[in-house]
C-alpha cells in the first residue's frame, strides 16, 4: 500500500508543523544528544491507551524522560515465560534490564473504558474478544467483581479503577527481574490515579493503601 500524504490525517500534519516551528528549535540539541548517546529515562510509566490520559502531557515530560507503555486499563499481566507474544512483559524486560529504570509508575484513571468492560461484562466486540480476554487478567480465579450495596455506579467504577493499579503492582512483583531490582533497592514501584475532568493527580500511599492528591493531600 502506497503512503499518500493527501489522505494522511491533517490534524497530525498541522501538529507536526507546530512541533517543528515551536518545540523542536528549543529541544533540537536534546534530540541530537539522545540520538547519539541513546535514551536513559529514569521512570517507566505503564498507562492506559485512553487518548485523554497521556503521561507525557500529564507529567510535562520532554523527549527521553519517560519510557511509556500503554494498553487497555493499564494492566500488567503475571510473569508467564511461555511461547506466546507478550508486549507488556517485553517492555518491562527492556525497561528494567536494559534501561535500568529507577521507577515504575502504574497510572490509572477515571472513566476507564477497560474497567467499564470489566464491571459491565461487555459483550465481545469481535470473534477474537481481545478486550475481554485482556481485562480478564484483572480477576483472579474465584474472585467476584460486584457493586456493593452502598456504592453508586460511579463509586464502584472508581474502586475498580484503583484496584487495577493495585493488581498491576502486585503482578509486577511476579517478574523475577523486577522483584530482584525492588529488593535490592534499585527499583521502586508506584501507583497513581488521574482524574480526567479536573486534571487531578493522586499518588498511592503504599502504607495506608490510599490515593492522596498531589495538590492538597486529600483522598480520592
Amino acid at each position: 500500500m502506497r503512503c499518500d500524504v493527501k489522505t494522511f490525517p491533517q490534524q497530525l500534519i498541522d501538529g507536526y508543523h507546530t512541533f517543528t516551528e515551536q518545540r523542536l528549535p528549543a529541544e533540537q540539541s536534546r534530540y541530537r544528544a539522545l540520538s547519539e548517546r541513546g535514551q536513559s529515562p529514569e521512570t517507566m510509566v505503564i498507562g492506559c491507551c485512553d487518548s485523554r490520559v497521556s503521561p507525557e502531557v500529564i507529567f510535562d515530560a520532554g523527549p527521553g524522560q519517560l519510557f511509556v507503555v500503554r494498553n487497555i486499563a493499564n494492566l500488567v499481566p503475571v510473569y508467564q515465560p511461555d511461547a506466546n507474544a507478550h508486549g507488556v512483559s517485553a517492555a518491562l524486560e527492556f525497561g528494567v534490564q536494559v534501561l535500568k529504570v529507577k521507577h515504575i509508575v502504574i497510572l490509572g484513571h477515571a472513566q476507564c473504558g477497560g474497567v467499564s468492560a470489566i464491571i459491565n461484562k461487555t459483550a465481545p466486540l469481535s470473534p477474537g474478544d481481545f478486550i475481554g480476554k485482556w481485562v480478564a487478567m484483572f480477576i483472579k480465579p474465584g474472585e467476584v467483581v460486584e457493586q456493593r450495596d452502598h456504592e453508586t455506579k460511579k463509586q464502584f467504577a472508581t474502586r475498580i479503577e484503583k484496584a487495577a493499579v493495585f493488581r498491576s503492582i502486585e503482578n509486577l512483583m511476579t517478574f523475577p527481574f523486577v522483584r530482584k531490582s525492588v529488593e535490592s533497592g534499585h527499583l521502586r514501584l508506584h501507583g497513581a490515579y488521574f482524574g480526567v475532568a479536573e486534571g487531578s493527580l493522586y499518588v498511592l500511599d503504599r502504607e495506608t493503601k490510599e490515593f492522596r492528591s498531589v495538590r492538597d493531600n486529600s483522598l480520592v
